[in-house]
């Protein structure tokens, strides 16, 4: 019996053992999951739509400017642009004259916000107001009249008298009468202003080319006299710009000019007034070959041929 006892006390430690280490056994098919957590992935960032400026154009600043180029003089320049010699100093400042370099850019127009302010535009006069005409409302029929009197004349009357609208007078304002403002006729060219005679007596030695020759050449005498062609002011007299000689320039108006060059002498000095026909150098050869005037006529700065200015001879 206690050996039954025994047997039975150990076989359940065995069985109770058993269960334990099939708890504490571990699994290595059913492993739980393992999740490795590492730097968290993040979405990719979608770089922002590039925002395209429009291109805005600057402004063009280049009116009015005149870039040196190799062989450039400042006499030549003002020649050039219809322009005096002293005004291009002033404009740009110039402390040496003589001293302008090669891509330097020179005003060779009056700086801005010297022009003339615009005239003011027609004022018409204000138009004729119109207004409703008052309105009474006791003269104003809001129903009908359907009662039916006995006739007698005072009824008839009473009747007529509630019938009658008296039409309001208004005085009526005249209207103004608007007087259609004549345009101005175009002023007339600036070389109509200019009477023109010829600078000197000769003959013609080679005509306006506005490749080869920019006016008149025009044969003479040495120490013959050159003439004024028109009034106006010397704007250049001198000797700085090549291929001229001995040059005057008369500035007639403020786009229209003469110049006279190859002059043996000159008689007259910048700023001076001239009136037409008045002598102001006598003929020469100076930068030239041969003795002669040569003559030209300039607009804005730019050659134009003498033949449609000059008097018919």
């Amino acid at each position: 019996m206690k050996k039954m006892q025994h047997i039975l006390k150990t076989g359940f430690a065995l069985t109770v053992l058993a269960g334990l280490t099939a708890c504490t056994t571990t699994n290595l098919q059913n492993k739980a999951p393992v999740v490795e957590r590492g730097i968290e992935s993040r979405p990719a960032e979608i770089p922002a739509p590039e925002i395209v400026k429009p291109v805005v154009k600057a402004p063009d600043n280049t009116r009015g400017t005149y870039v040196v180029k190799r062989g450039d003089g400042l006499y030549r320049i003002a020649l050039d642009h219809g322009q005096s010699y002293s005004d291009l100093v002033a404009w740009n400042d110039l402390k040496n004259p003589n001293d302008i370099k090669v891509g330097q850019i020179l005003r060779v127009a009056p700086p801005e916000g010297s022009s003339a302010t615009p005239g003011s535009g027609i004022v018409s006069s204000p138009g004729v107001e119109v207004r409703p005409l008052p309105v009474n409302p006791a003269n104003n029929k809001t129903m009908p009249r359907g009662d039916k009197r006995p006739y007698s004349e005072a009824n008839l009357a009473e009747l007529q008298k509630g019938d009658t609208v008296v039409a309001a007078v208004v005085p009526v304002t005249k209207a103004e009468v608007i007087t259609p403002v004549k345009v101005a006729e175009s002023a007339p060219a600036e070389s109509d202003n200019v009477e023109w005679m010829w600078p000197v007596d000769g003959k013609v030695l080679a005509t306006f080319d506005d490749v080869k020759n920019k006016g008149f050449d025009i044969g003479g005498k040495l120490g013959q006299d050159v003439l004024a062609a028109g009034s106006g002011k010397v704007m250049y007299a001198g000797s700085g710009i090549r291929g001229y000689g001995n040059l005057v320039i008369i500035k007639h108006t403020s786009n229209l000019l003469s110049a006279y060059a190859h002059n043996k002498s000159i008689l007259v000095k910048e700023g001076q007034a001239i009136s037409k026909g008045q002598k102001i150098a006598e003929m020469g050869n100076s930068d030239s070959d041969t003795v002669k005037l040569h003559f030209e006529i300039r607009v804005q700065g730019k050659p134009v041929d003498p033949a449609r200015y000059l008097p018919a001879r």
